[in-house]
């Protein structure tokens, strides 16, 4: 388990892992792939996961814990879920 993402605020052992599980190790990484795409590959691994991991992705990276994300925020963060599994090529196992 990396060492560098448990230290990201919102981020725990379990969302680690699920974390290594998709090939994201480093914060950089996180970054790169971004809190919507991240929480997709996780979802689509077939990880039983909620919307509260979408926002702790945002906050770790934002540095906000999850729960100070505005409504409007979170609302958006969902629509581009939506969006994201409704391109071609991108599948969702849990719809």
């Amino acid at each position: 388990m990396s060492n560098e993402l448990i230290e990201l605020k919102n981020l725990g052992k379990t969302s680690v892992q699920w974390l290594n599980a998709v090939g994201i190790r480093t914060p950089d990484q996180l970054r790169n792939s971004g809190s919507v795409a991240t929480y997709c590959k996780v979802r689509d691994r077939g990880f039983k996961v909620s919307k509260v991991l979408l926002y702790a992705l945002e906050g770790a990276l934002t540095n906000a814990h999850w729960n100070e994300l505005s409504p409007d925020h979170k609302a958006r963060l969902l629509q581009e879920v939506e969006k994201h599994s409704s391109e071609p090529g991108n599948i969702s196992v849990h719809r």
